[in-house]
């Protein structure tokens, strides 16, 4: 089957609370598979929308992230976030031995090192928040400060960089056009600052996940320079900002539900299953992320894309695939059957998925412990959303207690 005549244009910019875009819930239904045209980059791009499509095209080989490279290729924001070096551009093998290295960094006994930072930072702002006293932003008191701080800590980073290393993460993730000369010299500040650093640690390593990563070795492989440059600016900007907004974006959604919010909190032990719901339930991001090209002629659910198409997946529309989901509109905190796509898919799924899942349940986990009357303080219609970034949180979250 050809596609239908002409690409929809499709600007993603939907940002009502947390409610899912009815353009992409249109897309879903009516053209699983579908011609779209972005806001920035060159031509039309396909949108593949089902659970086994999109696992089908980033787990199979006539699929290439690395095809990219040097393509203006459809996106949503004026400058590529990506950069050309680094792992989400990379296709297996090379990629297979990045993760393998980076993936040390990662073993039990660091996460359980993090995990244990991770609680001291939370218990010391709820101390802060508790003090400053209801009515409280629950956004700036935890799900802003948690993630920097704790990714900051892991990777041992001087306190005075924060707020500037945060500043130049959130400017490369705004879609506006007048923003691109400063994501475009953010960019260059934040691989320079990561350079210096990294360099530093390889020769003088210390006990952060930076120099974990410097010193991981498979056999005879290690991290080159540049490829432990770009990593570690991967990992500050997905390890912070993406965390940030899913705290706010968890806790609105279990303040607005009651019944929910109180199975969590008299329900400890099921926090970790009732946070994979809430990370596929949620629609967290707009869009689109980074594409991929086609190698050869494919068909995906009787739809031909043609050897040299770009292709970007929907994680949002695969989350809410009714074949894959009993009522998938649905938030069942009790849910149990396949696994959400949030943290991505195949040999691009996000390599600090267990830091962001260790965050989420000790940051909730412990905010509904302390303050177990824990409301929000103003109706929810009030609350302000981000309008402007490819991510969907909001700006604000009072809360009394």
């Amino acid at each position: 089957m050809e596609p239908a005549a002409g690409a929809r244009h499709c600007p993603f910019d939907y940002a009502e609370a947390l409610e899912f875009d009815p353009v992409l819930r249109h897309l879903m239904t009516e053209e699983p598979v579908s011609r779209i045209r972005l806001p920035h980059g060159d031509g039309e791009a396909w949108l593949v929308t089902g659970y086994d499509d999109v696992r089908t095209v980033t787990t199979d080989r006539r699929f290439s992230r690395s095809a990219i490279i040097g393509r203006n290729f459809p996106r949503m924001t004026p400058e590529p976030i990506v950069q050309d070096e680094a792992i989400n551009v990379m296709d297996p093998p090379g990629s297979s031995r990045l993760r393998s290295l980076i993936s040390k960094g990662f073993a039990p006994r660091h996460m359980e090192r993090m995990r244990v930072r991770t609680q001291h930072v939370v218990d010391e702002l709820l101390d802060r928040m508790e003090e400053h006293g209801a009515p409280a932003d629950l956004f700036a008191h935890l799900a802003a400060p948690l993630p920097l701080t704790t990714i900051c800590e892991v990777l041992d980073i001087p306190q005075d960089d924060h707020a500037q290393l945060r500043a130049h993460a959130r400017t490369m993730m705004d879609t506006t056009v007048e923003n691109k000369p400063a994501a475009v010299r953010s960019k260059a500040d934040l691989r320079a600052y990561f350079a210096k650093l990294t360099a530093e640690r390889r020769a003088d390593p210390g006990d952060d996940l930076i120099s974990a990563l410097a010193t991981a070795r498979d056999g005879d492989e290690i991290l080159n320079d540049k490829e432990l440059t770009v990593m570690a600016m991967v990992l500050l900007i997905t390890g912070q900002d993406t965390t940030t907004y899913e705290i706010g974006n968890i806790a609105y959604t279990l303040l607005t539900r009651p019944d929910e919010l109180a199975m969590v909190r008299d329900r400890p032990e099921m926090l970790p299953q009732a946070i994979e719901e809430l990370l596929r339930f949620i629609p967290f991001r707009k869009g689109v992320g980074i594409p991929r090209v086609a190698l050869e002629d494919v068909e995906l659910s009787g739809v031909r894309i043609r050897e040299g198409d770009i292709v970007h997946v929907s994680y949002l529309t695969a989350n809410r695939d009714g074949r894959k989901f009993d009522r998938p509109d649905e938030l069942d905190l009790e849910r149990e059957g396949p696994s959400h796509m949030t943290f991505g898919w195949g040999g691009h799924h996000c390599l600090g998925a267990p830091l962001a899942a260790t965050e989420l349940q000790v940051a909730i986990g412990t905010l509904l412990k302390r303050f177990p009357a824990l409301k929000l303080a103003t109706p929810a219609e009030e609350v302000r959303w981000n309008k402007t970034s490819i991510w969907r949180y909001p700006l604000e979250l009072p809360v009394t207690w």
